[in-house]
């Protein structure tokens, strides 16, 4: 029963590698470094061979990807113990634009080029290399970049302007589906919440789409359009 066979390892693989990336953490997907970039490949590339291996059952799965997941968490452990290991592993930031001056040999040992980093200052909003005094290459790939005065925007203390407090907005509601622990942490119930939907005539939360709550301004509360609503049934 091949295909039975197939079933059961994808089955046991995907639970086998969400387990191994809960454990590593999320900087494997977030600020990957080239180590972290291996290891999920390997990671992958060990659990789809195994799969389609005839010679090959569940427990080699198992055991492989537990093996590999403990010498990844190892490491991870010993980079945050000592911080020679960590360097060695995942790199240093390298400024490679210092007071408008581009350091080309630091490019070049980070096998990085003129145009690539003029696309990488582009994401970050500045078209112009000449915008900026101050950039460096992250160890994810990614440059952070602190533009010259005349090219920083200007914020409300520049200008004069009296701010108003930043607030963090809350969503109460997803898909006609109360966030529970995101209402009790905002100090509501539930009962509070349909108070507010019916002031704005929405006599079920089932009916929002989406809701959320700043505070001092409120719940905004987006309704299913017919359509949307009738496809969700």
């Amino acid at each position: 029963m091949p295909f039975f066979s197939i079933f059961i390892e994808l089955v046991i693989g995907f639970f086998a590698l969400f387990f191994i990336t809960k454990l590593l953490g999320k900087t494997q997907f977030a600020q990957i470094t080239p180590f972290d970039f291996i290891s999920a490949l390997i990671l992958g590339e060990m659990v789809g061979n195994a799969i389609f291996d005839q010679e090959i059952n569940f427990l080699h799965i198992l055991f492989a990807v537990g093996v590999w997941g403990v010498l990844i968490y190892t490491v991870e452990w010993l980079s945050q113990r000592f911080k020679s290991i960590r360097a060695f592993l995942e790199g240093r930031p390298t400024l490679v634009i210092d007071k408008g001056h581009i350091h080309y040999n630091r490019l070049k040992k980070n096998m990085l080029d003129l145009n690539q980093l003029q696309t990488l200052i582009r994401a970050k909003g500045h078209f112009a290399l000449n915008e900026i005094e101050y950039a460096i290459l992250e160890t994810d790939g990614s440059v952070s970049v602190l533009p010259k005065i005349k090219y920083t925007p200007a914020t409300a203390e520049d200008v004069n302007v009296k701010g108003k407090e930043v607030k963090l907005p809350r969503t109460f509601i997803i898909d006609g589906e109360i966030l529970k622990k995101d209402l009790q942490e905002a100090g509501f119930d539930e009962t509070w919440l349909k108070q507010q939907l019916k002031r704005q005539h929405i006599s079920s939360h089932k009916d929002v789409l989406f809701c959320e709550w700043i505070e001092n301004e409120g719940i905004y509360a987006m309704k299913y359009e017919k359509s949307e609503k009738t496809s969700t049934k």
